[in-house]
């Protein structure tokens, strides 16, 4: 599966379906924190459905890891370098280290 930005950048496109982009100006670094923060909040979405369990928790930490990486919320593009970057700080203080 490869996935294609549109010309402005602000979306990705896999698969003929268009999602937001993660915040270009978030460092790498970062972004690479947030990325596994993400990826282990959905596993454990599915570990607690697959348990019985609520998954509320664990969807809480997917929206602060998708909003903190600029997919959710204001979008990037309308937002200050300033707010941009409070985002994604705020986003790594919410989230488990």
């Amino acid at each position: 599966m490869t996935a294609e930005r549109t010309d402005d950048g602000r979306y990705i496109v896999v698969s003929g379906r268009r999602w937001r982009a993660t915040d270009p100006a978030i460092p790498e670094d970062v972004a690479a924190v947030l990325r596994r923060a993400l990826m282990s909040a959905r596993r454990d979405v599915g570990a607690a459905l697959r348990a019985g369990r609520d998954p509320a928790p664990a969807r809480a930490r997917v929206r602060t890891a998708k909003v903190a990486l600029g997919e959710r919320g204001v979008p990037w593009w309308e937002q200050t370098l300033d707010e941009r970057r409070d985002r994604w700080e705020r986003g790594l203080a919410e989230l488990p280290g």
